[in-house]
């Protein structure tokens, strides 16, 4: 199964911690502990292709609010 793995840095001209988790949760991530900020848990095996598309949703979710993000798929 896969999991996408996202991890923020945020700006401090940017828009508050609590508006970007809530847009994220939005998208379907929960909050994650161990070194990065949030985890999508796919509960399958998904393409390249669909990871990208969902990393551009990401992006077009954050535009504007001055966060840079990192994004990471792995398998179990």
């Amino acid at each position: 199964m896969t999991k996408t793995f996202l991890l923020l840095q945020l700006d401090s001209e940017g828009a508050p911690y609590s508006e970007i988790a809530d847009c994220l949760e939005d998208l379907g991530f929960r909050e994650e502990t161990e070194g990065y900020d949030f985890v999508y848990d796919w509960a399958r095996e998904i393409s390249v292709k669909e990871s990208l598309e969902f990393a551009d949703r990401v992006q077009v979710a954050l535009k504007g609010k001055k966060v840079c993000f990192r994004v990471e798929s792995t398998e179990d």
